[in-house]
């Protein structure tokens, strides 16, 4: 979905078919933009909008729970010989739960401090060091490495240390191929960015079993990304769509919309002036008949400049 700002594109894609297809599978009358009439919604078995609201509001949530795989690490710790030896469980290494988290800040790993006329900060704990849990609990260690350090790896260090556990490295391999291997297992999600939020919750779909039958709606994924990133984000993109899935995207990114397999120019211009399709089709329909798209004489200009530079 393309077309210059205010042209229609939130609108229709997130207001009208989003909505209006979630009440159709929901069989609910909920407000929804106004239509004729959705076809091809019986083929779905589900919708859902991946937007850029957080993952979390407090330092509590991390993506490695988001992803799901942190009670698969939790496991691990408590499997240990000495872990057995001293009868801990799971639960003893959340730092959600009392028993094995820092009673000092409550699992936090840090304190929050109410600024009269400025936003709260966080101060690291002096009783956890920022580690979260206390002592007793930061005395296991698996390969070497107690549950805090676990948590302070970035998903690309993960890789490796969880290589030999199957269902620990897959999810982490899939937060890499989107691009996040420098993010922590445990940063907390209100340091995280839209983007990057985003992209946490493509992760956590692509972690689970392939369901298929889902028609995903994305609000400009490759903000902030640089190109490499956004061509690792088309291959995620594709692969959904492998699994038999459909991905609706509102963006302006040119090395995202020439991968696309059909193109809604919204337009011809923004406010009254927009809300009309002013072409559609694949790359190549697009740019055999502009119709006066901008997206197509854009997407000409920069088709030719990456033959070029090839």
């Amino acid at each position: 979905m393309t077309g210059v700002s205010g042209s229609g594109k939130s609108t229709l894609l997130k207001e009208t078919l989003y909505k209006g297809v979630r009440n159709l599978l929901l069989k609910q009358r909920r407000h929804a933009g106004r239509c004729k009439g959705i076809e091809g919604w019986k083929t779905l078995d589900r919708v859902l909008e991946v937007d850029h609201s957080p993952i979390g509001r407090t330092p509590r949530s991390v993506p490695a729970s988001y992803v799901g795989f942190l009670s698969e690490i939790r496991k691990l710790f408590a499997l240990t010989p000495e872990s057995r030896a001293r009868g801990y469980k799971p639960g003893r290494f959340s730092f959600n739960v009392a028993g094995g988290r820092c009673e000092a800040c409550k699992g936090h790993g840090s304190l929050k401090v109410a600024m009269s006329f400025l936003p709260d900060v966080y101060v690291h704990c002096e009783v956890c060091e920022g580690r979260r849990f206390n002592q007793e609990t930061l005395d296991i260690t698996y390969k070497g490495k107690n549950i805090s350090e676990v948590l302070e790896l970035t998903f690309d260090e993960a890789t490796k240390f969880f290589s030999a556990v199957p269902s620990i490295r897959r999810a982490v391999q899939v937060v890499c191929d989107i691009g996040l291997g420098y993010l922590c297992l445990a940063q907390p999600s209100p340091s995280l960015s839209g983007g990057e939020a985003q992209r946490i919750k493509l992760a956590e779909e692509l972690a689970k079993p392939s369901r298929g039958r889902t028609l995903y709606i994305l609000d400009e994924p490759t903000t902030g990304l640089h190109l490499a990133d956004v061509q690792r984000l088309v291959k995620v993109l594709q692969a959904l769509v492998d699994e038999g899935n459909t991905v609706a995207v509102i963006e302006h990114n040119m090395e995202i919309i020439k991968e696309a397999d059909c193109i809604i120019d919204l337009g011809p211009e923004g406010g009254d002036e927009g809300g009309r399709v002013v072409a559609k089709g694949s790359p190549p329909e697009l740019l055999a008949n502009p119709d006066g798209s901008y997206t197509a004489s854009y997407l000409k200009k920069y088709l030719k400049g990456s033959l070029s530079q090839d």
